[in-house]
C-alpha cells in the first residue's frame, strides 16, 4: 500500500510538473535571469538627476518652430544671471543662424533635438545617424561647439535611439517638469506647473516661442531663486561618467 501511494503520489506530480511547465507556470532559474537580463538591457534618458541636498534645477527650451522670443528669452536669463540649455532642431538651424550664434554667445548650452523633428524609433540606426550628424554638424559650424545632449523628439526613444546618440558622443535628455507651456496655458498656470513639481534635480521643459513663455520665465526663475534654487544648463546637473540610472530615469552617482 505504502508503495502504491508513493508511486501514484510520483505520477501525479509529473504530471502537475509537465503541465505547470507546458503552461509557462514553473518560473526557473533561467526564467528569472531572462526576465532580469531584459530588464537590464531597458536602455532608459536622463530625466533628472539625484544630486541630494544641491538645489540644482536645469531649465531647458525645444526650438524646432518660430524664433520671435528667442533673444528676449536670452535677455530674461540674462537679467538672473542663469544658463539654459536649448534643444534645436535642424530645420530651425538652417532657418535661425544667428539665433542661434546668440544662443551659444550668451553662455547657454545647445542640445541636438534632430535634423527633421520625427519619431525616430521608427528610424533605421542610419537614419537617426544622419538626423544627429546634421545638427551636431551645423551647431559645430554655426558656433564651434559640438552639442553634448540629445533630446528626441516627442520624448520618443527606444534601445537603438540612445545606443547610436551615445556612440556619437550624445547623452540623451528628457524632462521631469513638463511646463505645457505649447498649450496656451497662462503665464500664471505655467508658473505653477513649473514651481509645484520641481525638486533637487528635476530637469524642466519650455519651448522657445510658447504663446507666454516671456510672461511666465520671469516669474518662474523669481521663485525659484527666492526658495533657493539654482537654475542651471546641463552640464551642470547631469553626471557625465561614473554614474548609473533607475528605472525611473534617474541618475545616481557610483557609491
Amino acid at each position: 500500500m505504502i508503495f502504491s501511494v508513493k508511486k501514484t503520489t510520483i505520477v501525479v506530480v509529473a504530471v502537475v510538473l509537465v503541465l505547470c511547465v507546458a503552461c509557462g507556470c514553473i518560473l526557473s532559474t533561467d526564467t528569472f535571469a531572462t526576465v532580469y537580463t531584459n530588464s537590464s538591457m531597458r536602455k532608459v534618458p536622463v530625466y533628472g538627476v539625484d544630486c541630494g541636498e544641491e538645489k540644482l534645477v536645469a531649465l531647458t527650451f525645444d526650438a524646432a518652430w518660430g524664433a520671435d522670443k528667442t533673444l528676449k528669452i536670452l535677455e530674461i536669463l540674462e537679467k538672473y544671471d542663469v544658463k539654459a540649455t536649448f534643444f534645436l532642431v535642424g530645420f530651425w538651424l538652417d532657418k535661425y543662424p544667428e539665433e542661434t550664434k546668440a544662443i551659444a554667445d550668451s553662455g547657454c548650452e545647445i542640445g541636438n533635438h534632430s535634423k527633421n523633428h520625427l519619431e525616430m524609433s521608427k528610424l533605421s540606426a542610419e537614419n537617426i545617424k544622419e538626423e544627429l550628424a546634421y545638427v551636431s554638424d551645423k551647431v559645430e559650424e554655426l558656433t564651434g561647439k559640438k552639442p553634448l545632449y540629445f533630446r528626441p523628439p516627442f520624448g520618443d526613444y527606444d534601445n537603438e535611439l540612445i545606443e547610436t546618440a551615445e556612440e556619437m558622443g550624445l547623452q540623451t535628455i528628457q524632462w521631469s517638469v513638463d511646463s505645457l507651456d505649447w498649450k496656451g496655458l497662462s503665464a500664471t498656470e505655467i508658473t505653477a506647473r513649473v514651481t509645484k513639481n520641481v525638486k533637487n534635480g528635476s530637469i524642466v521643459l519650455f519651448h522657445n516661442n510658447s504663446d507666454n513663455i516671456l510672461e511666465a520665465l520671469p516669474l518662474v526663475l523669481a521663485n525659484l531663486i527666492n526658495r533657493g534654487y539654482k537654475p542651471v544648463a546641463m552640464s551642470e546637473l547631469v553626471y557625465k561618467d561614473g554614474y548609473y540610472i533607475d528605472n525611473n530615469g534617474i541618475q545616481h552617482k557610483d557609491e
